[in-house]
């Protein structure tokens, strides 16, 4: 028998593995549109949640929601916060729409993209977006071209933040009391972020419901750092923890009583039986690794599975039935999954790298496609895209993980997360045709990526004058011709210990 070379043994996956229509068994889900409620929280870690097994943390809402969903249990997103953002709009590998990192223009996607708001819009469909965009801080990038009707926002990676280039948000923002760009104007608001954002949306809802179907983009900055929160919500776990892991729990149970008051709000307003509501996050956890991590390794910002594995909660009471949902699944498929629902076409021209989760939703040993998955950290140095092929990524297909580290070329590690799901033993040597297999993959991934990554010259063009900040100025008054103001500067961030890793946006 004649064996495949590596590279052809690339292709033939590629081939195979390439979602398609047939790929996904028929659903009696398939046209139901249903009104489609996404909160995305930024950085809580997939521990953060009680019902995870998380023994400190308060989140009595998100328990009850857990008791109530099918629950994707290997579920996984991008290892930072704009390239998840970008997958879940697109259905693609993030970096298939140039987005590599979350500054320095490098988080700003294709305009080439057609999004999946855009595709529900042409299905009829309402759509909002209430809280984090992080795609790009240029009007023409904003989510009201986007396909968003309604856009309250605020800019760059959070709330406050401002990088060189297009990269910030209004100058001097704060948490409480944030000044929010609302359909093209700034708003000054009253109350914590994440309240305000949740407010929001509930206003929307409760205007929007009935007359057609929505779909609800909730993305909260909480609870990213900085690490601040109301002190009733800190005070809940001053006395068990260090002080910034008491402020990031506070942050997320302020999130589980929102999604408590717009659960109870589906009820009031007799939509909840119409409404799938799929709460997650969108990378591994940050401050509150340090309590529980479910046993894995790594955490934001890493290739590991610690790095990417999310909370995957769908809510539609009467239509799924409550559940583990334990296939490999991912952000990528929340696009298909959307389309599906909505009955709408997706053009030919868009090309998906995800399958519709219906059949799964709908029964829990539905067939799943053997897929491979593919993480990839990012964040190079501008124009050494090349040098970092192999720098801090991961390759996973059933429970294999195939990852290398580092800076200095390909150094295979290989772990069984079935078997070892905290990743301590290394099978690299003693499995190299497995490793010879998922490393083929990604040398076909890689070069299918490559002449995507349109971003990565970007900063060395990109304008002094931020887009939020300019606007911010005309319509409230501004500094000066230059575009600078006392408040102008980067968010200050806390000390950390050395060694630590700075958690960037």
């Amino acid at each position: 028998m004649r064996l495949l070379t590596v590279s052809a043994l690339a292709v033939l996956c590629l081939a195979i593995l390439a979602p398609s229509a047939g790929a996904d068994s028929p659903s009696s889900l398939a046209g139901r549109r249903p009104n489609i409620i996404l909160v995305l929280t930024d950085d809580q870690g997939y521990g953060d949640v009680a019902r995870h097994g998380n023994p400190i943390i308060q989140t009595p809402n998100l328990d009850r929601m857990y008791d109530a969903s099918a629950r994707l249990t290997d579920y996984h997103v991008s290892p930072t916060c704009a390239p998840t953002r970008c997958s879940i709009m697109t259905g693609r590998h993030e970096f298939k729409s140039g987005v590599t990192h979350t500054i320095m223009e490098r988080e700003r996607m294709s305009l080439k993209a057609t999004t999946i708001a855009q595709l529900l819009q042409s299905a009829g469909y309402r759509t909002g977006i209430f809280g984090k965009w992080h795609l790009g801080d240029e009007p023409e990038r904003w989510p009201s071209r986007r396909g968003f009707h309604e856009m309250f926002i605020h800019g760059a990676g959070g709330i406050g933040q401002s990088y060189p280039g297009t990269c910030g948000d209004a100058p001097g923002n704060s948490y409480f009391d944030p000044v929010i760009l609302h359909n093209g104007t700034f708003e000054k608001t009253s109350g914590y972020c994440t309240d305000v954002f949740f407010g929001q949306a509930i206003r929307w809802i409760e205007k929007t419901k009935g007359s057609q179907p929505f779909f609800a983009y909730i993305t909260p900055n909480a609870p990213h750092g900085p690490l601040i929160c109301p002190e009733n919500y800190e005070a809940l776990y001053r006395d068990k923890v260090k002080e910034n892991v008491a402020k990031f729990l506070g942050m997320v149970t302020n999130i589980d009583d929102n999604m408590g008051r717009l659960l109870a709000k589906l009820k009031e307003l007799e939509i909840e039986r119409n409404t799938l509501v799929i709460f997650m996050n969108d990378n591994g956890g940050t401050a509150g690794c340090s309590v529980w991590n479910a046993g894995m390794r790594g955490q934001k910002g890493s290739p590991d599975n610690g790095g990417t594995r999310a909370i995957g909660f769908f809510r539609w009471p009467g239509t799924l039935t409550p559940g583990d949902r334990g296939q490999l699944t991912a952000h990528l498929d929340l696009y298909p999954t959307f389309a599906a629902l909505a009955g709408a076409k997706i053009p030919d021209d868009v090309k998906l790298d995800g399958y519709s989760l219906l059949p799964l939703l709908e029964h829990a040993g539905a067939a799943w496609p053997d897929r491979y998955l593919v993480t990839h950290v990012g964040r190079w140095p501008q124009g050494e895209a090349e040098k970092h092929k192999y720098s801090n990524m991961s390759v996973r297909r059933g429970p294999h993980l195939l990852v290398s580290r580092g800076k200095a070329g390909k150094n295979w590690e290989l772990y069984d997360l079935k078997a070892d799901p905290a990743q301590q033993t290394d099978l690299a040597a003693r499995q190299p045709e497995v490793v010879a297999q998922l490393e083929a993959y990604y040398d076909g991934w890689w070069a299918e990526v490559v002449p995507c990554l349109e971003n990565e010259d970007a900063a060395a063009t990109a304008p002094q004058a931020n887009p939020f900040k300019t606007l911010y100025w005309k319509q409230y008054g501004g500094p000066g011709p230059n575009n600078v103001g006392p408040n102008d500067r980067p968010v200050e961030k806390p000390a950390r210990k050395p060694g630590r890793k700075k958690d960037r946006a």
